[in-house]
């Protein structure tokens, strides 16, 4: 009992300091997706093609992001840096490189979400409402860095292009094969997206700290009484590795503005009509080399 009315001062005190009238934070996060190459036609690669194909995605699915937080807003984007040549996204027949992130705004006290995002060239402003996540709260603790973290967990509905949980649609039963339409079979086939699928869920792992009592994560993560350090989400991991609190130079939390203002919905029927206009493309194509 003693020991918790400790613990319970220590965090009034540390509430307290933190949530100064013009508090603001900067956490350092990095973020890393795992592929099985053995999904993505492996078997048949030597381990010198393999190697080459996972540096080539390593820009893809390894990046460093820095999220500026206050008591209500934060603001999470990728830090610049510079690539090797011919690395970067082109996984997925292409798909990836068409897609670029920019910075996530969150503001949980008017619960909006708002995302920069760019999509073959063209900027979309995906404005929509920043929704929760049912929280199992767990009693199990780690260490990260100097500070106490505490587990909770969730089951995540997943957005279809959400690149982090794609994965090779698994071969359908010979049955189901022979009881589609043929032109079907040759569309898909001719397809770059064919063989592409998204979970509809996922069990997220997060850890959080009470010592920084902020309703902040990363990326759209939020809802924990403590700012989130560290989130496993299917094959992702995102590690904070670094915080500053109350920085001498602060970084302004402002709302992206540039883009066409759209929903998340809207945005994913833009992608889908995007997908069908290239699954035309290829199958004229194919069709044209046929004849």
């Amino acid at each position: 009992m003693i020991f918790k009315n400790l613990l319970g001062f220590a965090l009034l005190f540390v509430g307290t300091s933190v949530f100064a009238q013009d508090f603001q934070g900067k956490a350092y996060y990095q973020s890393k997706t795992t592929m099985d190459m053995g999904d993505w036609g492996g078997q048949q690669m030597t381990p010198e093609q393999k190697k080459r194909i996972e540096e080539r995605m390593k820009g893809f699915l390894e990046k460093e992001y820095v999220l500026n937080f206050n008591k209500a807003e934060s603001i999470y984007k990728e830090e610049d840096k510079l690539e090797a040549p011919g690395a970067g996204g082109r996984g997925f027949g292409g798909f990836g490189s068409s897609l670029s992130g920019g910075p996530t705004y969150k503001n949980v006290k008017t619960k909006e979400l708002i995302k920069d995002q760019e999509f073959f060239g063209k900027a979309f402003l995906i404005k929509d409402e920043l929704k929760s996540l049912e929280w199992k709260m767990g009693t199990e603790t780690k260490q990260i860095g100097q500070y106490t973290c505490f587990k909770a967990t969730a089951t995540k509905t997943v957005d279809e292009f959400d690149f982090r949980s794609m994965r090779r649609r698994q071969p359908e039963p010979e049955k189901k094969k022979k009881e589609k339409d043929s032109s079907d079979v040759s569309s898909e086939s001719n397809d770059p997206m064919s063989e592409i699928e998204t979970p509809k869920t996922i069990e997220v792992t997060a850890w959080y700290t009470p010592q920084i009592p902020i309703n902040q994560g990363p990326d759209d993560y939020w809802g924990l009484p403590g700012l989130i350090l560290e989130v496993n989400a299917d094959r992702t991991t995102i590690l904070c590795t670094k915080i500053i609190m109350n920085p001498d130079e602060k970084d302004d939390i402002e709302q992206p503005k540039k883009g066409e203002e759209v929903t998340q919905a809207e945005y994913n029927e833009i992608i889908t009509k995007k997908m069908q206009e290239m699954r035309e493309m290829y199958g004229g194509r194919n069709r044209g080399r046929r004849n």
